[in-house]
């Protein structure tokens, strides 16, 4: 069947070539042809449940429906624009393979309910993946986690040193980011999970139809509640954006992080040659071109996320054509988010730290002022203000004379207090300073080593 089914007969003449094509969203919607059969073939036999059809009406729709997934599946299908859509494309198939029997699978419902169900049940099922992605990250985070309880390198604040964390702590931060972001996919798709098929154009049926019992058989929680509703709702689909855009936003500082660690500047991470490209016309260039087209991709998403916005703001309830663009937007951002996971998962699991960089860059700063000001707290019972004055005048001291605070002697300290013991200079090593972080989050290997504990069960 060539001509669209769904071509109204008072349309005498039939559409033009600029309608036709801006009309087809086959190329996009065709990524739905395995929900759209799985909500027929639910809503045939329900329609035989209630006996709106015959059962063995129900029977060749079924067979008739089973057979073209699997050639569809075998690559044996090729979609006709000209029939505007997955769902009059599969209609049509149909009427091929079962005759006019075909026609009475649209009973009771409309085009409008059938692809938010169809959409809805689309990313519930790619969903999996999407977590399984994130899943897979975490792990690799962790794993270099257990191996790095106590390597340092610098915190920062700024992207100025601020004080000596461990590479573990650090990672562990992501791992605790991502694990959000499989929360709020789970939430996304329990506010997703109401069943619209049944809904009809906008009104309901008067056909005595059982959404319950499509509900089932479609692993829906429920039926949604209001058919008017049902139909103009695309909220599951900006949410459903919105997660993948901060994921994405997630992996952009990720991939930030790995360009600026290995910078040469920097050099706390050297990028394998399979994860890093050359130059056409420097020899000895190794860049991160996957960590930056990370970064870059994830403008995309963002992007995607305020168009859909604005595709919906102006709309009356109800269907409107605006909506088809929905799906090139969801499959986009989809598409962009599960590279970028893979990428990303790559990258860290094959980069190469620069454990001695990483040190000399904490123990070439005065990133352990705080535990001096903390010291003369606890030792010297100074408020923190009194504490944090104090230590400031050491460190100018230290920057006025080329020294580092570690480097002071004990008689040189004692010029801003003679209170002042040999303890003070201990506490001024990155190593002593990480171990002595030992509240709840805090940096220290036995916290970080209860943390990643923590991790394992929570998320793998």
């Amino acid at each position: 069947m060539k001509k669209n089914p769904a071509r109204n007969v008072h349309l005498k003449k039939g559409p033009s070539k600029l309608l036709e094509k801006i009309n087809s969203s086959i190329e996009i919607d065709q990524r739905l042809y395995r929900e759209d059969i799985e909500v027929s073939i639910a809503h045939a036999k329900m329609l035989a449940t209630k006996k709106i059809i015959s059962k063995k009406e129900k029977d060749l729709i079924v067979k008739g429906l089973n057979k073209i997934l699997k050639k569809i599946q075998a690559d044996k299908v090729s979609f006709k624009k000209e029939l505007e859509d997955i769902h009059m494309n599969i209609e049509s198939l149909l009427f091929k393979e079962i005759g006019k029997t075909a026609g009475k699978l649209h009973t009771a419902r409309s085009r409008n309910d059938q692809i938010v169900t169809d959409f809805k049940l689309w990313i519930k099922n790619n969903s999996k993946e999407l977590d399984e992605n994130i899943k897979l990250l975490q792990k690799t985070l962790i794993n270099i986690s257990k191996k790095n309880l106590t390597t340092i390198m610098p915190g920062y604040t700024h992207l100025q040193i601020a004080q000596p964390i461990s590479l573990a702590h650090h990672c562990i931060a992501y791992v605790e980011m991502l694990g959000r972001d499989r929360s709020r996919l789970s939430d996304c798709l329990k506010r997703l999970n109401e069943n619209p098929l049944g809904s009809g154009a906008l009104a309901g049926t008067s056909f005595p139809i059982d959404r319950n019992l499509t509900t089932k058989l479609l692993s829906f929680k429920k039926p949604t509640v209001n058919a008017l509703d049902s139909v103009s709702d695309r909220d599951f689909a900006v949410e459903f954006v919105f997660v993948l855009s901060l994921i994405n936003i997630h992996l952009s500082r990720m991939a930030e992080e790995i360009i600026i660690w290995s910078n040469q500047q920097f050099n706390f991470i050297k990028l394998p040659d399979d994860v890093a490209t050359g130059s056409s016309i420097m020899p000895q260039k190794r860049n991160p071109d996957g960590a930056e087209l990370v970064r870059g991709n994830s403008s995309v998403v963002i992007g995607n996320l305020n168009s859909l916005l604005v595709i919906l703001k102006g709309l009356p309830l109800g269907y409107s054509k605006d909506m088809q663009n929905d799906k090139k937007i969801v499959f986009n951002s989809y598409d962009e988010i599960i590279l970028s996971l893979k990428v990303m998962n790559e990258l860290w699991s094959k980069i190469k730290f620069n454990k001695i960089n990483m040190k000399n860059a904490v123990d070439q700063s005065n990133s352990t002022a705080t535990d001096l000001a903390n010291w003369f707290v606890k030792e010297l019972n100074l408020t923190f203000r009194e504490a944090y004055q104090l230590t400031g005048k050491i460190v100018a001291y230290s920057n006025n004379n080329g020294k580092l605070l570690k480097d002071l002697s004990l008689n040189e300290l004692k010029v801003f207090n003679k209170n002042i013991s040999a303890s003070a200079k201990k506490i001024l090593s990155s190593a002593e300073s990480i171990k002595n972080k030992t509240s709840f989050g805090g940096t220290s290997p036995q916290n970080t080593k209860k943390t990643i504990q923590y991790a394992i069960r929570k998320y793998l």
